[in-house]
């Protein structure tokens, strides 16, 4: 069997592939978090918040830095500029950076002041300025998702 070297633009697409998978991968996991958490103990919503800020912090816009200069390198070295799914994945690299630093992570950090302050006030159930932030985050949250997918999947049969 012929042994077959590897090129170095395969391992920048191997670091770009991981690099979505480490950034965005607990994302979808973010609703289940909420609807456990509130369930077993709503003095955990707060955290879950500072722990949602800090990934996206530390995580997801690393992630999305990582996943945008590999996809430039692969695009360049590919001749893929003219493709469509290469174009779209650096605009949604840039929309979902300016979702994710422009809004989800000051507004995750204001849920768990909200939360912390419907915790200390001794209410059963959220208030309606939290309510309505949660309703607010989770649909950009779900606008991200879905860019997220179609962009897995126009990158997979590179339309």
């Amino acid at each position: 069997m012929p042994v077959t070297a590897v090129a170095f633009w395969q391992v920048v697409l191997a670091i770009h592939i991981a690099a979505v998978m480490i950034a965005f991968g607990v994302v979808f996991s973010w609703p289940v978090f909420v609807l456990v958490g509130t369930r077993l103990d709503r003095r955990a919503i707060p955290w879950f918040h500072r722990m949602q800020q800090a990934v996206g912090r530390r995580v997801i816009n690393p992630g999305l830095a990582v996943v945008l200069v590999a996809g430039i390198y692969l695009a360049s070295k590919l001749h893929y500029w003219h493709y469509f799914f290469a174009q779209w994945g650096v605009a949604v690299v840039i929309v979902i950076g300016a979702l994710e630093g422009g809004f989800m992570i000051r507004h995750e950090g204001r849920l768990a002041e909200l939360a912390e302050r419907d915790l200390a006030a001794g209410g059963e159930e959220w208030s309606a300025e939290y309510q309505a932030l949660a309703r607010r985050t989770g649909l950009v949250g779900l606008v991200m998702y879905v860019l997220i997918l179609v962009t897995i999947y126009l990158m997979t049969v590179q339309a």
